[in-house]
């Protein structure tokens, strides 16, 4: 598997967790639950920028990482 395909495989587990953690923010009765859920949210949506920032480097610098 190459770089940027883990870096992918990688982008789309973040998605998912923050998905996940909305969920659970949105569900849950106990407002400190909701909160922590919420922040936690926030921090993988950093995560996710960071990596999709990651990924467009790649596409530019390896030409052949590029997703057709």
């Amino acid at each position: 598997m190459t770089v940027a395909a883990n870096v992918n495989q990688c982008l789309s587990t973040i998605k998912g967790i923050q998905s996940q953690l909305s969920n659970l923010a949105l569900n849950s009765m106990d407002e400190e639950a909701q909160r922590i859920f919420h922040k936690n949210m926030l921090l993988m949506d950093e995560i996710k920028q960071d990596l999709q920032a990651r990924v467009y480097e790649l596409e530019i610098e390896e030409p052949q990482y590029k997703q057709p």
